[in-house]
């Protein structure tokens, strides 16, 4: 079994006491801080049975790594994901009607990013998000901070060879569509509708050339104004909403 991890932040811990309350070991709170937030997210710990223990500031902050903790930080057993993205995607071709939507992230490596584009993945309902082993991040205590309770929600596979993953999907007859400034055509000239796999590079070198030649198509985010590029998290809500937006 793998080892307990941490969690803090009132999203990231309120998300596992609603999805996997029997994963949580103990909660760590302050109890300096009585504000309504506060109060609520007791009552709800309480609710669901979790372990609770009077922590300070420092207490915690040595806990989850962090200062950001907002007062609360876990202690959790990981949450039974799919175990590979072949797994996730023989189940989503066994369901009914679901076309999956998949986030591919190259070379990003900032734990703010990625919690930001898991974040932004879970609300657009894409299945998974996909990162090569050796140009990303994996989660840590930042990312799942960040992503609000995502981390625990969207699977995140780390993949040793990226553009063999995604030749893998085309097999698959996923779509691959990559993002580029230079890109003749627009997100919103492109069908979304149908399996798609969205492929985001870094803000500023972008996708690594291999990446992009095994790209079956690349579109760009029009930009209209003085800046060049969007902040990656940014450009992938652009594109996944996008697709949202057309399958609904």
């Amino acid at each position: 079994m793998s080892s307990p991890k941490v969690l803090f932040g009132f999203h990231a811990v309120g998300v596992r006491l609603k999805t996997a309350p029997a994963s949580i070991i103990e909660i760590y709170f302050d109890p300096t801080r009585r504000d309504a937030r506060m109060k609520q997210f007791l009552d709800r710990a309480k609710e669901a049975g979790a372990r609770l223990i009077e922590g300070d500031s420092l207490r915690i902050a040595k806990l989850a790594g962090s200062h950001g903790h907002q007062g609360v930080a876990a202690r959790v057993n990981p949450v039974e994901q799919a175990r590979s993205l072949d797994d996730l995607l023989d189940q989503l071709e066994q369901g009914e009607g679901i076309a999956p939507l998949l986030l591919v992230l190259d070379g990003v490596t900032d734990p703010h990013n990625l919690g930001a584009c898991l974040r932004v993945a879970d609300g657009a309902g894409a299945q998974a998000v996909i990162a090569p082993k050796d140009h990303a991040c994996g989660i840590n205590a930042t990312v799942a901070k960040v992503a609000s309770g995502a981390a625990e929600t969207t699977p995140y596979f780390m993949v040793t060879n990226l553009a063999r993953t995604l030749n893998e999907l085309k097999e698959r007859n996923i779509w691959i569509i990559g993002t580029s400034d230079d890109a003749p055509k627009t997100i919103y000239q492109v069908d979304l509708k149908g399996p798609v796999a969205l492929v985001l590079g870094a803000e500023g070198p972008g996708m690594r050339q291999l990446t992009r030649k095994t790209c079956d198509e690349l579109v760009s985010i029009p930009m209209r104004g003085a800046v060049e590029s969007l902040n990656v998290s940014v450009a992938s809500a652009v594109c996944l909403y996008e697709a949202l937006r057309q399958r609904s």
